[in-house]
């Protein structure tokens, strides 16, 4: 059988490099030196906040009466008492924007044991709601947040204008993300 060359891989294509800052905080200095080191500051700002929160949420919730949630069954539980309709799995994933479905079911399961979410069927699917308990919860977890965190929005002299713009700008760059992480999976 006859062997046949390779063909030879094209170069990668080359990236104009801004100047790094040695002053920028970023996590990974060998990503800063792309076309947008300005990326890799917000990258980093994204990690420690998302860090940051879901320590928060955490608490809170434990400072409102239940310990040892994780981050996702609060997450849950405040998206199935919102605006107090039964919710489907696939609404709970899409509204979170979490892929991994069996991440969701798990945190359902264990919301349903602790008693603070019911589960029903609606035809073929099962869907979810609060009980009682569950909107009492988050109230409380509401007021603990008032308390803790409301108020240094306030004392910082952050506005709603501003965290509004800034909610804006997070869910326009969670498309671009998800349209790179598209264009990655069909590299």
């Amino acid at each position: 059988m006859p062997r046949t060359a390779k063909k030879p891989h094209a170069p990668a294509p080359t990236v104009p490099t801004a100047p790094f800052s040695a002053s920028a905080i970023v996590s990974s200095a060998h990503l800063a030196k792309g076309a947008r080191p300005e990326l890799s500051q917000f990258e980093y700002g994204l990690i420690i906040a998302e860090h940051a929160f879901n320590r928060w949420v955490v608490r809170c919730m434990a400072a409102a009466g239940m310990k040892d949630m994780t981050p996702m069954e609060v997450l849950v539980v405040h998206h199935v008492v919102h605006r107090e309709r039964p919710k489907k799995l696939a609404d709970i994933c899409f509204v979170l924007n979490v892929e991994d479905t069996h991440v969701v079911t798990y945190a359902l399961k264990k919301l349903v044991a602790m008693g603070l979410i019911e589960s029903s069927r609606s035809g073929k699917e099962s869907v979810y709601q609060a009980t009682a308990a569950g909107v009492e919860l988050c109230e409380r977890y509401r007021v603990v947040r008032e308390q803790c965190l409301t108020d240094g929005l306030v004392r910082e002299g952050i506005s709603g204008q501003s965290l509004s713009e800034t909610a804006s700008f997070l869910r326009l760059l969670s498309g671009l993300y998800d349209q790179a992480s598209r264009a990655a999976a069909s590299m």
